[in-house]
């Protein structure tokens, strides 16, 4: 178990995660989480027990809520949380509580029984496909059974119900507090009073089954191997358009596909395609057209084809989104989609929702024409630490395996992929542009980071082992770019990036894409939370990248492909080196390694390995 920022993490029975997280969480009007302020912590750790006593400020411009917490440990296998909060001003909130966050491979498909607040049971089952609705309501309790040992949940001060946090990409259930089907936001006036407990406890134990240690090993399956799916950028959201050198180089990249988003009821639409048709064209990218309507669409896909007709741009995708809709009309879809196939021959077309799985889940479109499924992903819907950004990588490919299930035989395409959200879905269909001279909100410095690119090499792991159609991410130069580009960072105090940067992540998909005809090959790692890695192969030649997430080193094991490799392993050492120049993923020293011996990984690493090296480089 781990005591961190207020919460609690990880208790395990063993090596069996039990819970993921317990946290208390104040949510405002428009669902953004207030950040708290913490102040006159207080441990006392004993020999069996432990008490943890802080203080919480929540405070935002309209937020003024303050907490005190505690937090037991029991000798007798029970943990308390409880907290005594008071509204500091009136103002408006969607959650005030705590909130349990269940791991989803320890308990999908797996029995839970509840007490309701009537006393009345239920057994119900955690979701094994993404569930869009709360499998679990009106919970004074819950009891479940991991490992040979049962568990209880007690809570108290509220209503609790458990939603699927899978449909924002997060690795958990999530049970919570207040119901979803009560009105928000609601009011809490000034001096009003919020308490809470939670109370874990073991209610019977089983003699435990004692196996070998785990070892830290990454395990490769040859025989499960699909299609290296298409994999885009998107175009920069800065105000002026690539310069030749930037454009060179993410042209030298590999990409399949090149996105830009069209509001085609705006008056400047045509600009915006030129200067993205002509970046297209000299990067040699088809266009991924993101296209936004109103309900004025079979007047504006009828100016789109004819821009096409004048322009001839390549076009490989259309995604079809309208502006006040979250998930696509099928009117839209239905009137649209045959004009543009006449249009355009081969054309593949999309629709599905510009904002997250949830969406799209929660309001499954109906069959229409078209090609493709689509919908975007980024990790920090609930929180935004390195440990969480990590937990949540693996629902990226629980989306799609729960997409297929209603796409009627349509491919999946997720697009973009962002390391952090570009618009709050609770309020808005799209992202507007930022105006004011502060750092954008969609900014995260972790991009241009080690850890940046391990997270980009652990989402393009899960997505591309779940057999999606297709996946854009980012955007090519700036600070929500893969590099800087030839300017300077707007924003240097906040994003500490100088012209010319070359980001860990742009060498991730350099790797990935220098031979798209390899398969993708499914691996599974002992620790994911720790290290991971994402694998090709043809058979004979394999490329693998491995990487650590953490801020420690990580000795792993590789088994399933003998053999030697050769290895350029990127980390704190070497990264000036490494984002001063594209070619360092082919020009930087090699070393020889055997697979089946035991890999040093440095603390957020980036191990690219490959078996041609020992043959070209050594």
């Amino acid at each position: 178990m781990l005591y961190e920022n207020g919460s609690i993490r990880y208790i395990s029975a063993g090596e069996n995660e039990i819970i993921r997280m317990i946290y208390s969480a104040v949510r405002d009007k428009e669902w953004l989480t207030i950040k708290p302020v913490i102040t006159n912590e207080w441990i006392e750790r004993g020999s069996s027990s432990f008490k943890i006593v802080y203080r919480c400020l929540y405070k935002s411009r309209e937020v003024n809520f303050s907490a005190r917490y505690l937090i037991e440990g029991q000798s007798d296998n029970k943990i308390s949380l409880s907290f005594e909060g008071e509204a500091l001003d009136t103002f408006e909130k969607c959650r005030i509580g705590f909130c349990v966050l269940h791991p989803v491979e320890n308990c999908s498909g797996k029995p839970c029984i509840i007490t309701h607040s009537d006393q009345s049971t239920e057994t119900c089952i955690f979701p094994v496909e993404i569930d869009p609705l709360q499998p679990f309501r009106d919970i004074n309790s819950m009891r479940w059974e991991a490992n040979g040992t049962e568990f209880r949940l007690d809570f108290s001060g509220d209503i609790f119900e458990t939603e699927d946090q899978r449909n924002w990409t997060d690795t958990s259930y999530k049970t919570y507090c207040t119901p979803q089907s009560l009105p928000s936001p609601s009011l809490i006036r000034k001096g009003e009073k919020i308490n809470q407990k939670v109370i874990l406890k073991v209610v019977r134990s089983f003699p435990e089954k004692k196996g070998p240690a785990v070892q830290q090993t990454i395990t490769i399956n040859p025989e499960i191997h699909l299609p290296l799916p298409k994999i885009g950028i998107s175009r920069s959201t800065r105000d002026i358009p690539l310069t030749e050198n930037e454009a060179g180089t993410i042209k030298n990249i590999g990409f399949d596909h090149y996105r830009t988003d069209l509001h085609m009821y705006t008056s400047d639409w045509k600009k915006k395609a030129d200067l993205a048709g002509k970046e297209a064209l000299e990067m040699g990218y088809p266009l991924e057209l993101a296209l936004f309507f109103d309900d004025g669409f079979l007047r504006e896909v009828n100016d789109l084809i004819e821009w096409i007709s004048s322009c001839n741009p390549r076009i490989s995708v259309i995604l079809l989104y309208h502006r006040t809709w979250l998930v696509t009309p099928l009117i839209l879809t239905s009137l649209v989609t045959p004009l543009l196939k006449k249009a355009i021959p081969l054309l593949i077309t999309g629709y599905g929702t510009n904002a997250n799985f949830a969406q799209i889940n929660f309001d499954r479109p109906e069959s229409a024409p078209g090609d493709l499924i689509c919908y975007s992903v980024q990790p920090q819907e609930h929180a935004s630490d390195n440990t969480t950004l990590t937990e949540n990588l693996q629902a990226q490919l629980h989306t799609v395996e729960s997409a297929r299930q209603f796409s009627d035989g349509r491919g999946i395409w997720v697009s973009p992929v962002n390391i952090k959200r570009r618009f709050n879905a609770n309020v808005e269909n799209y992202e507007t542009p930022h105006t004011e001279d502060s750092l954008p909100p969609q900014v995260d410095s972790r991009l241009m980071s080690l850890f940046g690119g391990c997270w980009t090499a652990g989402s393009l792991k899960y997505l591309c082992e779940s057999g999606l159609s297709g996946a854009t991410y980012y955007e090519t130069a700036g600070e929500r770019g893969i590099i800087q580009g030839d300017l300077p960072s707007r924003w240097p105090d906040r994003f500490q990036s100088v012209p010319g940067m070359i980001f860990p992540a742009a060498t991730v998909f350099k790797f990935l894409l220098q031979d798209k005809f390899l398969k993708v090959i499914k691996s599974s790692s002992s620790h994911p939370l720790k290290f991971d890695c994402l694998v090709l192969s043809d058979g004979k030649k394999t490329r693998i990248i491995a990487v650590n997430f953490t801020a420690d080193r990580q000795n792993i094991s590789i088994t399933g492909i003998p053999g030697h490799a050769g290895l350029r392993q990127l980390h704190a050492g070497n990264y000036p080196d490494a984002v001063s120049d594209l070619k360092w993923i082919d020009n930087s020293p090699c070393t020889r390694i055997n697979l089946i011996e035991n890999l040093l990984l440095e603390p957020f690493s980036i191990s690219f390995i490959n078996t041609e090296w020992i043959v070209n480089d050594i």
